[in-house]
């Protein structure tokens, strides 16, 4: 008679050795977290759209940046939370709740015309939940895949957000031309309804016994204590801490240039719209490829070394993109940027995720969300202000400076130096 716990076992050992490009539990996962980049995609083209419908530009803008807000103040409490009750129930409960949320205003918006103060009350309740949902988002790689696979996880990840991006849009358009803002909001919330059963579906992998003790021992503790204790982890960890001064200064250096800098860039040089669109066309080629690459490779030896070293000539790249001499040679700038950062940012995410303890990895996830969303951000309009005053060459480059710096910090970093990711 076959012992049915060894063949439990057996099947348990064939899905560990499985690669996670061939795992159908990821692959379930990723195509959740398609369906809800999706649907973020086209809610954000449906509100901003919906408010300058119902608003004047200077309104429209506040309620489209108002749901960055909670996100920011609250994503640390959300991480404490993805730690306390398991990323995995966090995800399903918050991504019900945007859909719900999605869906409910877009019947309100068939039904009558309720104006501005329910698209600024919906991106309240959006970024609020988002502030939950995207620390748990990040731990919950770790938990369906063994550490060995993150890096090639971080791959397919990547891939998805670039698919997101090309399809988000265009299909938010069609949404709007077919039956307006409330069309597009039932559109996004269907999308992200797509994602709910497929989450549901994931099978979490056993922690280790020491993990799973010290994840139980972290809810006997104060919500206070545990963000404090998850910021003082961050802080004192040989790797995690520079690493995330690093991303910070990376991110600070990175946002401004590609996105205020580039629509600058592309009006100085008479480029266009279309002009524009072919420079953010060829980085999105370029962090594509880096996705692909890390899907199809898998582990990259020397994952501390390879992060940091990319940032260094990806700082250049962004240097050079401001002394394109025509716009083929920005696309193509503009396609090392995306491969260089693209490969680096993978790394980073590897990185974070299999040097954390899974006790704390919801609350290091949301710092690395703060330094990319809350932080990062505020470099725009300071970009937009230098570029004014002195022109986009010197804006570059005091921007390329800063990114390479955060390489130099890694660099200097023996522990995020040695990183290696698991065999």
């Amino acid at each position: 008679m076959t012992d049915l716990t060894d063949t439990a076992t057996g099947r348990a050992r064939a899905t560990a050795d499985r690669p996670a490009h061939r795992d159908p539990n990821v692959l379930r996962w990723v195509a959740a977290y398609t369906a809800s980049m999706l649907g973020d995609t086209v809610f954000y083209l449906a509100l901003s759209w919906a408010a300058v419908q119902h608003g004047s530009p200077a309104e429209a803008g506040i309620v489209t940046a108002v749901s960055a807000v909670p996100r920011a103040l609250l994503m640390l409490g959300g991480g404490v939370v993805a730690d306390r009750f398991g990323p995995r129930r966090v995800v399903v409960g918050s991504d019900a709740v945007r859909c719900l949320t999605v869906l409910a205003v877009a019947a309100v918006l068939f039904a009558t015309d309720p104006g501005l103060w329910l698209l600024a009350l919906l991106a309240v309740v959006f970024g609020t939940v988002d502030a939950v949902f995207m620390p748990a988002v990040g731990a919950l790689p770790a938990r369906i895949t063994g550490k060995d696979q993150l890096a090639r996880v971080q791959g397919m990840r990547g891939l998805a957000i670039r698919f997101a991006a090309v399809v988000g849009a265009p299909l938010g358009g069609l949404g709007v031309a077919a039956g307006g803002a409330a069309a597009a909001f039932a559109c996004a919330g269907l999308l992200i309804a797509v994602s709910v059963p497929l989450l549901i579906s994931v099978r979490m992998r056993e922690l280790p016994a020491d993990d799973a003790t010290a994840t139980t021992a972290a809810r006997d503790t104060t919500a206070w204590r545990d963000l404090v204790g998850g910021l003082r982890y961050v802080r004192r960890h040989r790797v995690l801490g520079p690493l995330m001064v690093a991303i910070a200064l990376g991110d600070l250096g990175f946002v401004g240039p590609l996105n205020i800098g580039l629509t600058l860039l592309a009006d100085e040089r008479g480029w266009g719209a279309s002009g524009m669109g072919w420079v953010l066309a060829g980085f999105g080629t370029g962090a594509g490829a880096a996705a692909l690459l890390l899907t199809v490779r898998g582990r990259v030896p020397r994952a501390g070394c390879v992060a940091a070293g990319a940032i260094i000539p990806g700082a250049a790249a962004i240097a050079a993109l401001a002394h394109a001499p025509g716009l083929p040679a920005a696309v193509g700038t503009a396609a090392a940027v995306g491969l260089l950062t693209g490969l680096s940012g993978a790394m980073c995410g590897a990185l974070l995720q299999t040097q954390s303890d899974p006790a704390y990895l919801g609350r290091v996830t949301a710092v690395a969300g703060i330094v990319s969303l809350g932080v990062a951000p505020l470099s725009m309009p300071l970009s937009a202000a230098a570029v004014g005053a002195w022109g986009t060459g010197p804006v570059f480059a005091v921007s390329a400076a800063v990114c390479a710096l955060g390489g130099v910090v890694a660099l200097c970093a023996p522990g995020v130096r040695r990183a290696e990711l698991p065999k």
